[in-house]
This record gives structure tokens, sequence and C-alpha cells, in this order.
């Protein structure tokens, strides 16, 4: 906010349409509308991040199925890995947390440099979610829009709804859809998403899907795409 004008009002617009694609999924854990309105007026637990920018931790587990290219032929619907990596950051965590995106930066150079893929051929972003904020890091990382662009890019919720050009967290994130940990729930969403299996939330013809992981000091990002 400080270094490039991002306004709250813009940030709200994140959770708002997270919580609208939640309504959209049965197994979310908030999935009442959400207005701007009360995201401006919700407490604030730490300025500027109030009670709607923080996750919403919940019970529950992920599998995750890794086979060889080979099997693929047997199995019932596969998806792709297309490229990934991940960083760690070895620095004392008091450095760490003052620079919590330069991680993010550096997972996303080391993941695009292994595929022929860009970011305008991403269909669908399930970007980690801990807190709103750090939705803004990855879509600046990810190369989605540029350093300090995020808050424009966002803004209105036209770009990252269903329908937009980059539908953003489409199962309600773990600002709405609630966070399990590690966040294996963007990996499981974007499986869903290339599957065509995301029912009322699925994003028409989606054949690449971008997927992040923390935000901190470890870093992971990878591109998933239609068998």
């Amino acid at each position: 906010m400080h270094e490039y004008g991002v306004t709250r009002e813009q940030l709200g617009w994140i959770p708002v349409t997270q919580r609208a694609h939640a309504a959209l999924n049965p197994d979310a854990v908030y999935t009442k509308p959400l207005l701007l309105d009360d995201y401006l007026a919700a407490r604030m637990i730490s300025s500027p991040i109030s009670l709607y920018d923080c996750d919403v931790p919940c019970d529950g587990a992920t599998a995750l199925v890794v086979s060889a290219a080979e099997t693929a032929a047997d199995l019932r619907a596969p998806v792709r890995i297309e490229a990934m990596a991940g960083v760690v950051d070895g620095r004392p965590s008091w450095e760490q947390w003052q620079d919590m995106g330069r991680v993010g930066y550096a997972a996303a150079a080391a993941m695009w440099a292994r595929t022929a893929l860009r970011p305008g051929d991403v269909d669908v972003a399930e970007l980690y979610d801990g807190f709103t904020i750090e939705c803004v890091w990855w879509l600046e990382a990810m190369g989605f829009c540029g350093t300090g662009e995020a808050g424009a890019f966002v803004e209105g919720g036209t770009r990252i709804g269903l329908g937009g050009s980059l539908p953003l967290n489409t199962w309600g994130g773990q600002l709405s859809g609630g966070r399990l940990h590690a966040a294996f729930g963007h990996t499981a969403e974007a499986v869903r998403q290339l599957r065509g299996e995301a029912g009322g939330r699925q994003v028409t013809g989606a054949e690449v899907a971008a997927v992040t992981n923390v935000g901190g000091f470890e870093a992971g990002a990878a591109l998933l795409t239609r068998w």
C-alpha cells in the first residue's frame, strides 16, 4: 500500500469474489454472500489486515496420486504436471518475513523456465491465500500483472471472477472454502477444473491451471494441464 498505492477497497475484491465462488462449492466453510461494504466494515486483526483477509482453518485431508506418465492410459482422468519449482529461503525467519514475496518471484521464475507456456496461457489460477495480500504477491510474482499492479488487476472482481480473464481460487480458496494444511485444496481444485468436474464453478474449456503454495520462506509454483 505504501509503495504502490494499493487500497483496501481494491484488496477487498479478492475475498468478495472468492466468497461468490465458495457459494458454488458445497464443501466450502463460508457460502453466505460477502459484500465489499461488509469487508471494509470488518474488525481489524492487525491493520491493515481485517477479519476477511484471514484464511479459515478447517479439518480435512487431500489425497494426491502422482504416477508415471506412461500409466496415463490406465487412469480415469489424468492431469499432467507441465512444470513445477520450489524455493526455500535460508535466511533467519525475521528477515524472511520482511520480504515474503521475494521467494514467490524466485519459484515462479524457476517454474516458467521449465515450460514454453506463458502467463497468458493460464485459464484458471489457484493461488495461495493464507491472507489476501498473498494472492496479490502471487499474481505479480507469476507474471499475471506487473509488480505493484495487482490492486488494479483485481479491482471490481471482473478479471478474477468466473468468466473473467483469470478466474481466481474458484473453490473459494482458503479465505472462504477453508484452509487445509499446506494449501492442497488449491491443487485439488485445479485438478477438478482440468477434469471438468467443478460443477457450477467450472471454467469453460479450462486446459491450463496455475497453482502456488505457501508464500513466506518456502514457496512452490506449478502448471497443470489437461491430459
